[in-house]
């Protein structure tokens, strides 16, 4: 495929860029997607009853327009180092500090669609120090099992792509 032109359709924390191209049989042809200065994901672990838990969010999706069970999770700002996006996104989201992040790797959020690579992090060593939340954030923090949400994960009853490969990238980590 030959690129022909690229435009910026709209921007804010990412762009929407669409290109034009044409195939090799001399077709035209327009693909939209998302560029993204990337996201982190955490997996912040707590002491819990059944052993080790994880602090989840119950937050307000605009674009699902319904409310999921989420790990915390954030936007890096451009050029942002990866560990100090975690560290601030833990804070705003959460309300907790962690002593140590763990990297758990990194993934595709969405490659039919946008460039977001997303940063998983083992966040342990919690203490108390929020930061404000971002305005247009509506978040509830629980705190689940660990085994419970690998399980969920794999049966189907977590759907949030970057919880499910957080989880479950945890839950190995910590030999579950």
């Amino acid at each position: 495929m030959n690129r022909l032109q690229s435009r910026i359709v709209w921007e804010g924390k990412w762009r929407l860029r669409v290109d034009s191209f044409r195939l090799p049989d001399g077709r035209l042809y327009e693909r939209g997607h998302i560029e993204h200065p990337g996201a982190v994901v955490l997996a912040p672990i707590v002491p819990g009853d059944a052993g080790l838990a994880v602090l989840m969010l119950r937050q307000y999706r605009p674009a699902l327009e319904r409310t999921i069970l989420e790990l915390p999770a954030g936007t890096r700002e451009p050029d942002e180092p990866w560990l100090l996006c975690a560290q601030r996104e833990l804070r705003e989201e959460t309300g907790r500090r962690a002593q140590t992040f763990t990297p758990l790797g990194e993934v595709w959020a969405a490659p039919g669609l946008s460039n977001e690579r997303m940063a998983l992090f083992l966040a342990e060593g919690l203490s108390d120090d929020p930061l404000p939340m971002d305005v247009d954030e509506e978040i509830a923090v629980e705190v689940w099992p660990l085994a419970e949400l690998a399980a969920m994960a794999l049966d189907g009853q977590l759907d949030d792509a970057k919880s499910v490969a957080g989880i479950l990238r945890a839950a190995h980590r910590l030999g579950l």
